[in-house]
This record gives structure tokens, C-alpha cells and sequence, in this order.
């Protein structure tokens, strides 16, 4: 629909070239690739500055060259680069960047990350740090909810602590079970186990990818549901009291725990 199109172009132009109704001069994106590139587009067509961050091996990355300034974070590992928060923060107070954008995975669900940008008085856009803890900590959100009576899925709600513990806790819920990360989200630190040996593998390659991720390495287990429908229902909220939720999504079609794609509404 190319005439939708000009007229948010428009929208863009006109809200722009208004700089007193510009809620930041300069935003930070938190975050690297595509994700960053679309947080930048959307900046320059409100007239806002970028600032990237970059890893050593994404010095010459389309992201890095894209924003007005752009600041080295620390080497090609994202455990040492793109998770380190006083890094970051270090980014934030050499450029004077007044806001933050997470992207999605890295920080962008680090209850610290929040907390820290709070106590820089820069903003965090997305959820507050509460929020946060609440609900992109599962093993924190699945106790919310069965404190308010939500049902969830069957599985032991604390962190395990090594691989037998593992063993011990899915002989208990019943095989198959999943292997699951609490932090972060996107497929990461995931692994579907059907028996003793699997758990054991599975246990220590989900840790490795949630520590590399997320730099959170903690893991829960669960009853892994075969052939589920995933459906979902996003709501958003301001800081000013409004909030609205976006009807339900249907997400089941996945590959690697990922969403493929979603569809509104769902079909069943």
C-alpha cells in the first residue's frame, strides 16, 4: 500500500521538523545488524542522532557505519562486548546519549541493564526494570503466575543446579521434558530431552548458550508439550498510565523454538 506508506513518510517529516516535540536528541542502540539498522531509520526520519555500538569484529558491520557515532564496546565475544553492561554504559556517557534502545536478545530483557540506565537518568525504552524481573525471568514469571491461580506448564520452577539434579527432576515430571533458559528468549538455551543421556547433554549445551547469550546460565525443566498451539497476546503500556493489548497472535509455525511466522487472528 505505497499511499499508507507516504503518509507515515509524511508523519515522520512533519513531527521531525517540530524539535520541540522530539522526546530525545540522541538515542543509543543497544544491540547490533538489523535490528539496529531499523531503530536507526526510524531515528533519522524523526531527526533524531544515533549511536551505535560495536564488537572489534563488527568494526566495518552496515550498523556501525550507519549511526552518527558509533563506539567500540570490546571484543568479538558478546560476553565481552554486547553483554557488558558498564561497557555500554561507558558508550552512554562519552557520546551523551540521552535514551536507550535494547533491540531484542542481549540486554534487552537484563533487569541490571534497566536498573543501571536508571540510575544514569538515561532512558530505557521498553519495560521497566520491575517489569522486567516479572516477566523476562521465567522461573520468576511462572511463581506470578501460579501465585494468581494461572495454570502453566507442569515442571520444577527453581534453578538447576548441575546435570543429575536434572536427571533427578525429569525422571520426576516424566519424559520427554524441556531444558529451558530462564533469561532471554528467541530459541536460546533450549533442548528437548527423551531420556537420562539426553538430559545430561542437553543440560550442559543449554547452559553454554544461555551463558553465552544472555551472560545468565541459569535453567529450569518443564513437561515438553508436544504438537502445542502457541498463542500469544502483547500488551503495551506508557508511562502514563495507557494501556492496550494487540487481540492474539498465532505463532506455533517455528523452526529451532523460533517464530517463523505470526498471524492475526489465529486460525482456530
Amino acid at each position: 500500500q505505497p499511499s499508507k506508506v507516504k503518509s507515515i513518510d509524511r508523519r515522520f517529516r512533519r513531527y521531525a521538523s517540530d524539535t520541540a516535540q522530539k522526546p530525545f536528541d540522541k538515542v543509543l542502540v543497544a544491540n547490533r545488524g538489523e535490528i539496529a539498522c531499523r531503530v536507526f531509520r526510524t531515528c533519522q526520519k524523526l531527526g533524531i542522532k544515533t549511536v551505535a555500538v560495536y564488537s572489534e569484529a563488527d568494526q566495518h558491520s552496515v550498523h556501525a557505519r550507519m549511526a552518527d557515532e558509533a563506539v567500540c564496546i570490546g571484543p568479538a565475544p558478546s560476553t565481552l562486548s554486547y553483554l557488558q553492561i558498564e561497557n555500554v554504559i561507558d558508550a552512554i556517557k562519552k557520546t551523551g546519549a540521552q535514551a536507550v534502545h535494547p533491540g531484542y536478545g542481549f540486554l534487552s530483557e537484563n533487569q541490571e541493564f534497566a536498573r543501571r540506565l536508571a540510575e544514569e537518568k538515561v532512558a530505557f525504552i521498553g519495560p521497566g526494570s520491575k517489569a522486567i524481573h516479572a516477566m523476562g525471568d521465567k522461573i520468576e514469571s511462572k511463581r506470578i503466575a501460579a501465585e494468581a491461580k494461572v495454570n502453566t506448564i507442569p515442571g520444577y520452577d527453581g534453578v538447576v543446579e548441575d546435570a543429575e539434579a536434572a536427571v533427578r527432576i525429569a525422571n520426576d515430571i516424566g519424559y520427554p521434558v524441556m531444558i529451558k533458559a530462564s533469561a532471554g528468549g528467541g530459541g536460546k538455551g533450549m533442548r528437548i530431552s527423551y531420556n537420562d543421556d539426553q538430559t545430561r547433554e542437553g543440560f550442559a549445551l543449554a547452559r553454554d548458550e544461555a551463558k553465552s547469550s544472555f551472560n545468565d546460565d541459569r535453567l529450569l525443566l518443564e513437561k515438553f508439550i508436544e504438537e502445542p498451539r502457541h498463542i500469544e497476546i502483547q500488551i503495551l503500556a506508557d508511562n502514563h498510565g495507557n494501556t492496550v493489548y494487540l487481540n492474539e497472535r498465532e505463532c506455533s509455525i517455528q523452526r529451532r523454538n523460533q517464530k517463523v511466522i505470526e498471524e492475526a487472528p489465529r486460525l482456530v
